[in-house]
């Protein structure tokens, strides 16, 4: 198996993807808006996936935060609040706000496993800061590291509840990027102690299932290379100061904060201690490339993949929808925030 995930041109395999991918088998598969039409369209084509496969527990993900970060939007499915509306009610009513969000996210869920998706790289546990770049704004869940695990465990929760995995993001953390890694590298030169805050939320939720790397600088840590590529950072950062077993993740390989070609990026990604490689564009010859140029999944990280894939399709509470779009938004009526 590949230890990569890898991405779609389109409404439906293509008959060139079909052939790579049973070739290649990547551990799994990330799908964009340019992927999604509607309910039935989306089922037919994570059906494709599985029976290519010829697993159930397929991971296929999706970005679906909410807010500004949707691919599957109006008016084929319902518009969720930003996280960040959470963190607002928090500041007023603490409790009601994990049972709000645990019930967005459960909602959340129910979309996605009616349509055959696994995982949501949701929930975002970066803490922004002062001067930092909006690519997190309204996406993060507060500014207190405690208030953040909080909610982003409710999050998780949520999402199991439904059957679909959560993936925690962007550790070791991404609040203090002054550039948006999508277009360029940023570089944190902060200290140990404030550097400290910043993990504290993700060393909280450690038992996570699944986690997502940032592509930033630390100088603290490793001045030459991003957290993704950088043996220490995984390491000694990730893996033992903040102690995450889980399935690790890079974030897209394609993003421009990283350089060299596809193929060259993912192996450094893996090569420093990530479990699969993210690519999104769905271009062929990158992926192709990486798949050559990568080494076959090791033990260690089919194992993550097999655990954290365990709750996959796994109903723990069958409240109705109703129910808990009522409930979600009776609490967010607390700050006047509506879906």
């Amino acid at each position: 198996m590949t230890p990569a995930i890898f991405s779609l041109s389109g409404l439906e395999l293509t008959e060139d993807e079909r052939a790579f991918f049973a070739e290649a088998q990547p551990a799994g598969y990330i799908l964009f808006g340019r992927n999604v039409k509607n309910r039935k369209q989306l089922r037919a084509l994570t059906d494709s996936l599985r029976t290519l496969h010829g697993r159930d527990d397929l991971l296929i993900s999706i970005d679906q935060e909410g807010g500004r970060v949707s691919r599957m939007k109006p008016p084929e499915w319902d518009a969720y609040p930003a996280p960040g509306r959470f963190a607002q009610l928090f500041d007023i009513a603490p409790a009601s706000a994990i049972q709000a969000i645990r019930a967005n996210a459960q909602l959340l869920a129910l979309d996605l496993a009616e349509v055959g998706i696994t995982v949501d790289y949701h929930p975002v546990l970066d803490i922004p800061a002062e001067g930092a770049h909006d690519v997190i704004g309204d996406r993060a869940l507060g500014r207190d590291p405690m208030q953040v695990a909080a909610l982003g465990r409710a999050t998780l929760d949520g999402l199991a509840r439904a059957g679909v995995v959560g993936c925690i993001k962007h550790m070791p953390g991404h609040g203090r990027a002054t550039v948006d890694s999508h277009k360029d590298l940023p570089i944190v030169e902060a200290g140990e102690d404030e550097l400290a805050t910043d993990i504290a939320p993700f060393a909280k939720l450690s038992d996570a299932p699944m986690a997502m790397t940032a592509h930033i600088r630390f100088t603290a840590w490793d001045a030459a290379n991003p957290a993704t590529q950088s043996e220490f950072v995984i390491a000694e950062i990730i893996r033992k100061r903040i102690g995450f077993d889980g399935l690790l993740l890079s974030d897209d390989i394609d993003m421009q904060a990283l350089d060299g070609t596809i193929p060259e990026r993912s192996a450094r990604a893996v090569a420093a201690g990530c479990d699969l490689v993210l690519n999104c564009w769905g271009k062929m010859d990158d992926m192709v490339g990486s798949a050559e140029i990568l080494p076959a999944m090791s033990d260690a990280t089919r194992k993550r993949l097999d655990r954290a894939m365990s709750g996959a399709g796994k109903i723990a509470d069958d409240t109705p929808r109703g129910e808990l779009l009522a409930a979600r938004d009776s609490f967010l009526a607390l700050v006047g925030v509506r879906a």
